[in-house]
């Protein structure tokens, strides 16, 4: 199994992309157009969504401190539009990430190190998607690139279900095989119960059969897609349980 390990730079870059990409999507749709990929939201409350959180991981990224920090509370500024808003958070937040130290402490919500470096890559994986559902609410969305699309997946099964943040609590037991074609990577997990263990094959398993009871096979950014409920496992190319599926899902 090749895994790809993305770097503070990687991540900066990503959201070089996809934050503008978003922004164009939003300037092109009527406010209260729907946001098909989110129900109940309309492109206004998806861009006040992710202005909220540029805001919030600006608040406390850099303060050296791993204590959790505060919600934002209020309502926004008077007289200033949702993307005036999220502008002001992306400026703001690429300039953090710019001088941030990955190393340096800084609370996060998962089972995990908590060091800066975890940020840039969260925020450049919930810019990605949030860009691809505001491109479907114009009828114009594009895939997730593919390297940035495979370091989401691998984000979904070492950092969201380790943490226990699936869509559904259930129990599932099995093992299953993720393959992104596009590249030319592959996962393996397993489910226990309301457990996962992400399997790394080359010093687990060493040549032996992985016995997966389910196997996907897409590109990358389907399968992140997938993983966060944009599109159907189904409407992949699935082989095996398809029920165990139903525990990778966090969106």
């Amino acid at each position: 199994m090749s895994r790809l390990h993305g770097t503070k730079d990687f991540w900066i870059g990503a959201l070089r992309t996809e934050g503008p990409a978003f922004a164009a999507a939003v300037a092109e749709a009527p406010p209260e157009t729907p946001v098909l990929s989110c129900p109940g939201w309309t492109v206004s409350d998806l861009t006040l969504h992710l202005a909220g959180v540029y805001h919030w991981v600006s608040s406390f990224v850099a303060a050296g401190s791993t204590n959790p920090p505060a919600r934002p509370t209020g309502e926004p500024p008077a007289g200033v539009t949702p993307l005036q808003l999220w502008q002001h958070g992306y400026d703001q937040l690429m300039t953090i990430f710019e001088g941030l130290d990955p190393e340096a402490p800084a609370w996060n919500w998962a089972p995990q190190p908590k060091k800066a470096g975890f940020w840039p890559r969260r925020l450049a994986h919930e810019t990605a998607v949030h860009r691809w559902d505001a491109q479907l609410a114009i009828a114009a969305g594009g895939p997730i690139e593919a390297k940035l699309a495979a370091d989401g997946v691998s984000e979904v099964l070492d950092t969201w279900l380790p943490a226990g943040r699936r869509r559904t609590p259930g129990h599932w037991h099995g093992v299953v095989q993720l393959t992104a074609a596009d590249a030319a990577q592959d996962w393996y997990l397993r489910l226990r119960g309301e457990g996962v263990a992400l399997l790394d094959t080359a010093t687990v398993f060493g040549h032996e059969d992985h016995h997966a009871r389910a196997q996907v096979t897409a590109t990358a950014s389907d399968l992140l897609l997938a993983l966060w409920g944009r599109v159907s496992f189904d409407t992949l190319g699935v082989t095996g349980d398809r029920s165990l599926l139903d525990g990778l899902r966090v969106g």
